[in-house]
This record gives C-alpha cells, sequence and structure tokens, in this order.
C-alpha cells in the first residue's frame, strides 16, 4: 500500500529554514503537485530582521497554494495582489508564462508571533502552461468543512469527499486538510490515481507505518486508506491526476526546456515585470551576481 515514505530535508532560503518534502529523486510528482515546502513551526520575536522575507522571485508554468497553520504572510505580486494570508484562508496564483512575486513577514517584524504552514506548487496541464497569470484569495469560511468523531476537515482545493472547493484548478486534483484528536479514525477515498499524505504536527498510523511530523507517505494503490491519531495530529492529503512529465529549474517549471532557459534569460535580463509596489531587492538566479540598483 506505501510507495514510499518522504523525510523533509532542510533547505535554507537565505533567512529561515524549510523542510522541502517534494520533489525528491525517488518521487518528483504527486499527481500535478511538483513541490512542497513545510515552513516552521516557529515562533519569531519583534524585531524579525527583513532578511527572513523571500523577496521578489519569478514563476511560470505552475500555480501556487500558500496554506497556514499558524501566522500571516503578505503576499504581493507582479499582477498587483497586496494580500495577507492567514490560517485556514488559501491564495492561489497562477503563475502561467510569468509572474513575479514576493512573501513577507510583516506582522511577525511588529509583533513577534508563530509561522506555520505548506506552500505548493501544482503544475499547469501543457494547455494552460502560458495562460495569463491571475491570483485569487479564498477566506477560510468560503472552504468546504466537515467536523465529527474527533476529526475537523477543511477542503483546500480541488474536490474530494464529494465537495468542491472555489479555487479555480485547472486538472483533476484534491487538497485537504485533516485536524485529527487523538484516537480519531478517517478514511482517504479511492478517488484519485495519485495520493499522498504528510504530517505536519503530532502522529498517525496508517497502512502500519506510524507517520510523524515532518514526513510524506505516498500510496502505491487506488484503495480506500485509513488513518488513526495516536496522537493530536494536522495531516495535509494531497494528490490527483498525472498532467505528464515536467522540468523544474530553480522557480521556473514546464514541459519543455527551452521555455525554462528562455524564462532565465527573461529574468537575469528584466523582462519579467516587478510587484508594482514592492520591486525592490529581487533575488538573483542561484550563482548570479547581486542585481545592481535600477
Amino acid at each position: 500500500m506505501a510507495e514510499l515514505i518522504i523525510d523533509q530535508r532542510e533547505r535554507d532560503l537565505g533567512g529561515f529554514t524549510v523542510g522541502r518534502v517534494l520533489p525528491v529523486a525517488a518521487r518528483r510528482m504527486v499527481g500535478p503537485f511538483i513541490f512542497f515546502d513545510h515552513m516552521g513551526p516557529v515562533q519569531w520575536q519583534a524585531g524579525l530582521s527583513a532578511a527572513t522575507d523571500v523577496r521578489p522571485h519569478p514563476h511560470i508554468g505552475l500555480a501556487t497554494v500558500t496554506y497556514l497553520f499558524d501566522g500571516e504572510i503578505m503576499h504581493r505580486d507582479s499582477v498587483g495582489s497586496h494580500q495577507a494570508i492567514r490560517p485556514g484562508e488559501v491564495n492561489w496564483m497562477v503563475a502561467g508564462r510569468g509572474v513575479t512575486h514576493s512573501e513577507r513577514f510583516e506582522k511577525a517584524r511588529r509583533e513577534g508571533g508563530p509561522l506555520h504552514g505548506v506552500q505548493a506548487w501544482v503544475a499547469l496541464p501543457a494547455e494552460f502552461e502560458e495562460t495569463d497569470p491571475t491570483f485569487s484569495h479564498h477566506p477560510a469560511e468560503d472552504l468546504p468543512a466537515y467536523e465529527g468523531g474527533g476529526l475537523q476537515a477543511r477542503l483546500i482545493a480541488g474536490e474530494a469527499f464529494g465537495a468542491r472547493a472555489k479555487v479555480a484548478t485547472r486538472s483533476p486534483l484534491f487538497y485537504v486538510h485533516w485536524r485529527l484528536e487523538a484516537g480519531a479514525r478517517a478514511e482517504l477515498p479511492a478517488q484519485y490515481s495519485e495520493r499522498a499524505a504528510f504530517v505536519a504536527s503530532g502522529a498517525v498510523e496508517v497502512d502500519g507505518h506510524e507517520l510523524t511530523a515532518g514526513r510524506m507517505l505516498v500510496f502505491s494503490h487506488s484503495r480506500p486508506v485509513l488513518f488513526a491519531a495516536l496522537r493530536p495530529a494536522t495531516v495535509l492529503l494531497l494528490g490527483g491526476e498525472p498532467v505528464g512529465p515536467r522540468f523544474i529549474d530553480w522557480n521556473f517549471v514546464s514541459s519543455s526546456r527551452e521555455r525554462i532557459e528562455q524564462a532565465k534569460a527573461d529574468w537575469r535580463a528584466g523582462r519579467m515585470n516587478l510587484p508594482p509596489d514592492d520591486a525592490a531587492d529581487r533575488i538573483p538566479y542561484p550563482g548570479d551576481p547581486p542585481f545592481a540598483p535600477s
């Protein structure tokens, strides 16, 4: 039943450390999900260094989804969006032919506080890779939810458990947040050909495996999977139907290696628009010298 267990690997983003889960050599994607970073949990003090922020950077060929369990992040992008994201909400940004954005920890800098969440990337189907970039924000109360038997569930994106989220996805997928009390049981149905579960906190038993915080279990067969919470747990369920192989280079995802090379050249040459109210201090392509002030 279990195809693979993936342990998050520590990655330094220049100001803070995350746990990277996808991609990994043994498993590049789960359905259309091609990237999965676990942020925190961390408790910051007021006066947090600006070096912790994720400065303006580019994407192509994907949609990003940021989801928080705790804390707040301020999102700005080249579409003109300026939107704080808080626990239980969804920021869904379609990069398409090209978008840039920043993510800054402004509230934590002013007041201190926690941060815990996940940023995932969803590869777009080939026919949508060059679509116009868009951004949408969905408050928690707009997301389908369920509570009962020691389980609290929220559908972040896609379709699952007979519900459909308002997020406009481009391919069949599901992304679900579970909160389980100790001893609670819940079942993941066999709706999609590729499925995985990530434990953000606590511990669950599934298919004879104990999954603790920072571990993802990828399932090998399309049949229902029973979860039992060994202690209070926060779990993300994700997957969907494959969209085909993808190349990934830094923040760029595409079915074409040549398209990625073009995106790299565009970023280096300053041909990608920046967030209108956050255009300073953009991140250079890895290994390149810092950009000269404009």
